[in-house]
């Protein structure tokens, strides 16, 4: 079983409920990782005690989570999708790098708790995204952005 399969066999309870794991995986990496808060303008505004309900912080999470499934579901075939996101994480939000390790380790840990993701599948998971990321880098070095 490679990879892939690996993660999305336990992909299922994630995707019941994109908004509730969308947000848990946000508020977790807000707490966990404090300064990737500056990364997301939109929730300047919210006070750190009502993140965790918020509907816009739920909405963006679930979005990170349909995005990584398109990825988990092209089994590596992922260029034409890495390319517009590794241009706007880039060149408008200007995400480093790191950010994209932190929120899979983030990731790992919700789908541990919520969706049963076995240590294969941890490892899988961190196999997978070591692929996308290292793509992303190399996107991000053609794009010239340091981060």
């Amino acid at each position: 079983m490679d990879d892939f399969d690996k993660v999305l066999k336990f992909w299922g309870p994630v995707e019941a409920d994109y908004s509730v794991n969308g947000g848990l995986v946000l508020n977790r990496l807000f707490t966990e990782y404090p300064e990737t808060l500056q990364l997301f303008p939109k929730f300047e505004g919210i006070a750190k005690g009502d993140l965790a309900g918020n509907a816009a912080v739920a909405a963006h999470g679930s979005t990170v989570l349909k995005k990584l499934a398109e990825f988990l579901k092209a089994k590596g075939d992922h260029a034409a999708l890495l390319k517009p996101m590794a241009n706007s994480h880039a060149l408008k939000h200007k995400v480093a790098i790191d950010n994209f390790k932190h929120m899979t380790e983030i990731i790992i840990k919700v789908m541990t708790e919520k969706a049963g993701l076995d240590a294969a599948g941890q490892q899988a998971l961190r196999n997978v995204m070591a692929v996308i990321i290292a793509d992303m880098e190399v996107q991000y070095k053609e794009l010239g952005f340091s981060g």
